[in-house]
């Protein structure tokens, strides 16, 4: 009997019925995969057979329009018979509702819009395939949590904190087109950096998932991420929780106490709420980050850290920097990099990915199998307006999954704020938006052009400035720009 063929690269399946599109998918990606092409869903499924016996395929990207069924169906289908594949969708925009109704049951890992950019592609096909090879790694380190001995048991907690790391920046759920992209590529590209971020938003946008994202981007992933909330400790408590204290340094100190920073040594301390601090406290914190060091309470000692330090605030520290309320000294070295994370309701389109993710967290947090939502409970979570943000959200899951008593989420479970209307009623009409004009796509191109035209016009022309508050590279702007009829003057 022959032996079989070792496989040296990933195998994917392209499922589309358009032979050129086909083709054009097999030439993006056969440099790094083993590609596979159907024509049709039943076509596909003969390979997925056939594959199944030599370890077979890991991702597969399917059209959505095909004849005989859609690729949400089919994709459906594919889970059921294989649900370690990773499953990836590629759609226009006329098809959108299509696959929001159906992300839940299909299991679909990520949409892609047409027309695709091979990079953009590329790139999600490689996430892909780690991600398929990191599932099978954690299943078989799982299997061997239950029967390890200590040893065994300390590297396979390092190798789950690798896996952690991996994907600190896919752990910012969002779709194509989303107002967090920009976030995630200025992300990838400073993290890298130790440099001081600010990270503003309003409460439960997330901005601990972004200081998370950015920490396990760095190279200080293999160290600690520490977090504190200023807001919520006094400002005596709340130096002692820093900086530690020595015994006896005052009523109830019986023993010494290392602080955050250093316990965070190596690593990075986030500061949640930093706005919320007094100008007294904010003296002792400034000077702990010119001089990379400090004393403990009590101590005549200084303590010499190397501790990256991520602030947030859902408050505008440059109006309070105005009014005395905030140093500016010490605003200026904390916002070195400044991320502003966009609130929930600006953000529609990842509503439906954001809510099978929290669903997933859900039902293994409360030991629940429930299968996914309802149409008519998306399309109310949908219509609300979320002034409490992806935390908001967080929580209206959480009640779903324990209320439930069957495999869908209903809408008669929703909150009674989310059954009569939005807590926060959206504008019926918008400045950006009026006069908007044809399909969903000519009136995304005319947005990007009013977007585009607005920033140049608020950086009086200069692009670099332009181009890194919208999270572009000067050439990606550049390009922008030429495809919107803007001419060099």
């Amino acid at each position: 009997m022959n032996a079989p063929v070792l496989r040296r690269l990933p195998a994917v399946l392209v499922v589309d019925d358009e032979l050129r599109s086909q083709e054009a998918l097999r030439r993006t990606l056969e440099e790094d995969f083993e590609v596979f092409c159907a024509s049709s869903a039943a076509e596909g499924w003969e390979i997925l057979e056939m594959e199944e016996a030599t370890a077979g395929v890991r991702v597969v990207l399917c059209d959505q329009r095909m004849p005989g069924t859609t690729g949400v169906q089919f994709l459906k289908e594919v889970r059921q018979r294989w649900p370690d594949i990773v499953r990836i969708i590629l759609s226009g925009y006329s098809d959108a509702e299509d696959i929001i109704s159906g992300v839940n049951e299909a299991g679909i890992w990520q949409y892609l819009l047409k027309p695709w950019q091979p990079e953009q592609l590329l790139l999600t096909l490689q996430r892909a395939a780690e991600l398929w090879r990191l599932q099978q790694e954690n299943q078989r380190l799982s299997l061997d949590l239950r029967t390890a001995e200590p040893a065994l048991r300390r590297r396979v907690d390092s190798k789950q904190e690798k896996l952690r790391s991996t994907f600190g920046l896919a752990g910012l759920v969002r779709a194509p087109g989303s107002p967090i992209e920009p976030v995630c590529d200025l992300v990838a590209r400073i993290a890298p950096y130790d440099l001081s971020v600010m990270v503003t938003g309003e409460s439960g946008t997330g901005k601990e998932m972004v200081a998370r994202a950015i920490h396990y981007e760095s190279s200080r992933a293999d160290k600690p991420f520490i977090t504190e909330n200023c807001g919520a400790v006094p400002d005596t408590l709340l130096e002692s929780e820093l900086f530690g204290y020595k015994r006896g340094a005052f009523t109830g100190a019986v023993d010494d106490r290392i602080g955050l920073f250093q316990q965070a040594d190596g690593g990075t301390l986030f500061l949640d709420e930093i706005g919320e601090t007094s100008p007294a406290f904010q003296v002792k914190l400034l000077r702990v980050l010119q001089e990379g060091e400090f004393r403990p309470l009590g101590s005549n000692k200084s303590v010499s850290v190397d501790v990256r330090v991520i602030a947030a605030t859902n408050r505008d520290l440059e109006a309070d920097v105005r009014t005395g309320r905030f140093r500016e000294d010490l605003y200026y070295r904390l916002a070195t990099i400044p991320v502003h994370v966009p609130p929930l309701r600006q953000r529609p389109m990842d509503l439906p990915l954001l809510a099978g993710r929290l669903l997933e967290q859900s039902c293994a947090a409360l030991g629940k199998p429930v299968r996914g939502f309802a149409e008519a409970t998306l399309a109310r979570l949908a219509a609300y307006a979320w002034p409490g943000n992806v935390r908001e959200l967080q929580n209206e899951i959480l009640r779903l999954v324990a209320l439930a008593d069957g495999e869908l989420l209903d809408p008669e479970l929703l909150s009674p704020r989310l059954l009569h209307g939005p807590a926060t009623p959206l504008p019926a009409s918008d400045e950006w938006t009026d006069g908007l004009s044809g399909n969903l796509r000519q009136r995304m191109d005319q947005l990007e052009r009013r977007v585009l035209l607005a920033a140049m016009q608020r950086h009086q022309g200069n692009k670099s400035r332009a181009a890194n508050e919208l999270g572009l590279s000067r050439v990606g702007l550049r390009a922008k720009l030429a495809r919107h009829g803007f001419t060099e003057a």
